[in-house]
C-alpha cells in the first residue's frame, strides 16, 4: 500500500430526485453541448424511454453499446464518435454501458454524462472503468483524471428494474465494508481522506442492513419510499465516496479479487456481479477466520436470496477449477494482498471448500 492518496470523490454534478432525467436539456445548454453520443442498452432503454426527456434542440445520435465493455467496443465508439462530430457522451443504462462511455469518454478527452437505469454498482459515480476481454472474462480497471461531468438520478427508473438487480447492488455495497474495513484497521493512523472513507463504507453497511427489506417492499409496491432512496443513493454514492476517498485503501481487497478469478469460469457468466461479490465476502471472511460474521450475515443472505456457497450459484468446482480460480484470484496485482493474511493459491482453496463445508450444515 502507498502513503500518496489521491481523492476522486465525486462527479462534478449529481443529483437525485424525482423529475432529475427532465433537467438534463438545461445542463446541456449550461455546459454548451449541443451534439451529444447516447449510448443504451436494450431492455434499459425501454425502462428509460418514458422518463427520457425531449432533447429535439440538440443533436443526438442513438448507438446500441453492445452488450460488452471490451477495448475493441471502445474502438469502435471512438470512431463512430468522430465521424459524427459529437461533443459528449451520454449513458443511459447500467454499469457495463457506464464503463464503456467513461473509457470512451477519456481517451477522447469529452465530458461523460450518465443516467443510469439501475443500482447495481457504482459505476454511474466513479471515475473508473472494468474492462473485459471478448471470451466476458475481466481484464483490468483503468482509473481516470477526470471526474464524470454529471450523473443524474430518476428513482422511479430505477423503481421498475429488476429486483435481482438491486440486490446485486446491495451485495456488491456491502463488499464496500468488508474489504474497505480489512485493509483499513491494519493502519497505525487515519489521514482525513481514509476517515471519510471508513465512514462511508460503514454507512454501507449499516444503511444495506437496516433498510434493504423494505427498499425491496418499495419495488414490490411500486411506491417510492424513504428506505428506497437511502438504499439507491447507498449503492452508488456512498459505494462510490469510500473508493473515491479512501483510493487503494477503500477499493477493494478479497471479495473482488474472488469475484474477478470466477468469471475466468463460463458457468459464472450468467451471474450478475453482486451476486458473485457476495459469494466472495464469505470467502475473505474464512481467510480471516471470521466465521461469526458470516453467521450474522446468513439471515441477511437468505432473505435477499444470495449466494453462501457454489451451489447456490449453480455451480461445482473440480479440483483443477478451485485451482484455476485460486491462482488467478492471487496474481500479484490483484487486492486480495491487501488483506493481513499471508495470501497464496492454496489458502484460497482451503477457504472456498471450507465455506462448501461450512455451508453444508446451513439450512437455506
Amino acid at each position: 500500500m502507498t502513503n500518496h492518496l489521491i481523492v476522486r470523490g465525486a462527479p462534478q454534478e449529481y443529483i437525485c430526485h424525482e423529475g432529475a432525467w427532465a433537467t438534463l436539456p438545461t445542463h446541456l445548454t449550461r455546459r454548451k453541448i449541443k451534439k451529444l453520443l447516447i449510448l443504451h442498452g436494450n431492455d434499459s432503454w425501454e425502462a428509460a424511454k418514458p422518463y427520457f426527456p425531449d432533447l429535439k434542440n440538440f443533436e443526438i445520435t442513438f448507438e446500441y453499446y453492445g452488450g460488452i465493455c471490451t477495448d475493441t467496443r471502445v474502438q469502435e465508439l471512438l470512431t463512430l464518435f468522430q465521424e459524427i462530430d459529437a461533443e459528449a457522451i451520454l449513458a443511459v443504462g447500467g454499469g457495463k454501458i457506464s464503463d464503456l462511455a467513461k473509457q470512451t469518454a477519456h481517451q477522447l478527452r469529452c465530458p461523460v454524462l450518465i443516467l443510469p437505469t439501475l443500482a447495481s454498482t457504482c459505476a454511474a459515480y466513479t471515475p473508473l472503468s472494468v474492462m473485459y476481454f471478448e471470451d466476458g472474462s475481466m481484464d483490468r480497471f483503468d482509473i481516470f483524471p477526470q471526474a464524470n461531468a454529471l450523473v443524474l438520478i430518476e428513482p422511479a427508473v430505477i423503481l421498475s428494474s429488476p429486483r435481482k438487480l438491486l440486490i446485486a447492488g446491495i451485495a456488491d455495497t456491502l463488499a464496500k465494508w468488508y474489504e474497505g474495513d480489512a485493509i483499513i484497521r491494519q493502519l497505525d493512523s487515519l489521514p482525513v481522506e481514509v476517515q471519510v472513507a471508513y465512514f462511508a463504507a460503514k454507512n454501507c453497511r449499516d444503511n444495506l442492513l437496516t433498510f434493504s427489506n423494505d427498499a425491496l417492499k418499495a419495488m414490490e409496491t411500486k411506491q417510492i419510499n424513504e428506505a428506497f432512496l437511502t438504499v439507491i443513493e447507498t449503492n452508488i454514492l456512498l459505494a462510490g465516496m469510500v473508493g473515491g476517498f479512501g483510493d487503494e485503501y477503500g477499493r477493494t481487497a478479497g471479495a473482488h479479487s474472488i469475484h474477478d478469478a470466477i468469471t475466468m469460469i463460463p458457468e459464472s457468466h450468467h451471474q450478475l456481479h453482486g451476486y458473485k461479490v457476495a459469494y466472495g465476502i464469505f470467502v475473505q471472511l474464512v481467510i480471516e477466520g471470521n466465521l461469526t460474521e458470516i453467521e450474522q450475515l446468513l439471515p441477511f443472505y437468505h432473505e435477499l436470496g444470495l449466494p453462501t456457497c457454489l451451489a447456490d450459484m449453480n455451480m461445482s468446482f473440480s479440483e483443477e477449477d478451485f485451482q484455476r480460480v485460486a491462482k488467478r484470484a492471487t496474481i500479484p496485482e490483484e487486492s486480495i494482498h491487501l488483506l493481513a493474511q499471508e495470501i497464496s493459491p492454496d489458502v484460497v482453496v482451503q477457504a472456498m471448500k471450507q465455506l462448501e463445508e461450512l455451508m453444508k450444515d446451513t439450512t437455506h
